[in-house]
């Protein structure tokens, strides 16, 4: 029999929520009670409560972890999660965990790598959602003179000058280490200082001092508040990815991975993902996904109304 996923329970929702956020609760439970109808017009007793294992990379797991108490709470569901990353050969990576045969409802990852998963057949065909598109920062200590990277010149230089570079062995290091260190022309220097970090937050990194400066989604260094946040990459060197949810292949409840997936991807959580340092994707569910009938008119308004901004 395959292993069952490791996991750890989902954060609790905290009994005082910031005013900003109060504002949009009530959207977002309102989404998730739309949806509940979709199991029958009611939301679960305690008895029909569905257990949702999910495996998450870091990218969107800023924005997962604020989501993810809400629907908790509004639909009686439990969510159990484990993270990895994205890519690579690390024991924890998602392509690693799902190789030895870990068992999941639903997969949130780069889009290219969750691809990968479906041609493997290890997530279902049609069932991708794309969640929220993510771009590649940098951060430094505090204290520390900020380096310049608005400019492509001023980031080759910062490459240059820097003593030690971190980045991450997922989406965003895979494309610094095979392409844009390349393109900017110091591939070469790079090999003596800069380090790609396994299972570990590259923010982690630099606040130990480990590294200069560090790169990674910038959802993924924004909750490090004791480090500066320099900004994003350049605009002609950015790469923008989406992170995408699918429902696993061999999942015991399709049915309940979807509708967490729809939740995620509601118009209601944008602010939310915004606030992490992410964008909204365009696209909140694939052609393919499979439809039921339910009552129109409960789960519109919360379905069409945009949330408000933080």
């Amino acid at each position: 029999m395959p292993p069952r996923a490791a996991s750890s329970p989902s954060h609790a929702l905290s009994p005082v929520l910031p005013a900003l956020r109060r504002r949009f609760l009530g959207a977002l439970l309102g989404t998730a009670l739309g949806l509940g109808l979709t199991f029958g017009g009611a939301l679960p007793s305690t008895a029909q409560a569905a257990e949702i294992r999910v495996v998450t990379s870091g990218g969107f797991s800023a924005a997962y972890d604020q989501l993810v108490p809400l629907y908790e709470q509004a639909t009686g569901h439990k969510v159990t999660t484990a993270r990895g990353a994205s890519m690579g050969t690390a024991p924890d990576s998602i392509p690693s965990r799902m190789a030895r045969g870990e068992q999941f409802d639903v997969v949130i990852l780069a889009d290219s790598a969750l691809d990968q998963l479906i041609a493997q057949g290890k997530v279902q065909a049609g069932s991708r959602v794309d969640l929220a598109r993510s771009m590649i920062g940098m951060s430094v200590r505090k204290g520390t003179p900020a380096p310049d990277i608005s400019t492509v010149d001023a980031l080759r230089q910062t490459l240059l000058n820097a003593k030690s570079v971190a980045y991450s062995a997922s989406a965003s290091g895979t494309y610094l280490s095979t392409e844009l260190f390349q393109r900017l022309g110091v591939a070469e220097q790079m090999k003596g200082k800069a380090t790609k970090i396994y299972s570990e937050r590259v923010g982690a990194v630099v606040l130990r001092g480990d590294a200069e400066i560090g790169f990674q989604q910038v959802s993924e260094l924004l909750p490090f508040k004791e480090l500066q946040f320099v900004g994003a990459l350049p605009d002609e060197v950015q790469q923008r990815v989406f992170f995408s949810a699918g429902v696993a292949t061999g999942s015991p409840d399709p049915e309940a991975a979807r509708h967490l997936i729809r939740f995620l991807a509601a118009p209601a959580a944008a602010a939310i993902v915004r606030s992490t340092g992410m964008e909204p994707a365009t696209r909140a569910e694939p052609a393919a996904a499979p439809a039921r009938a339910e009552p129109a008119a409960p789960a519109a308004p919360a379905r069409k109304e945009p949330a408000p901004a933080l």
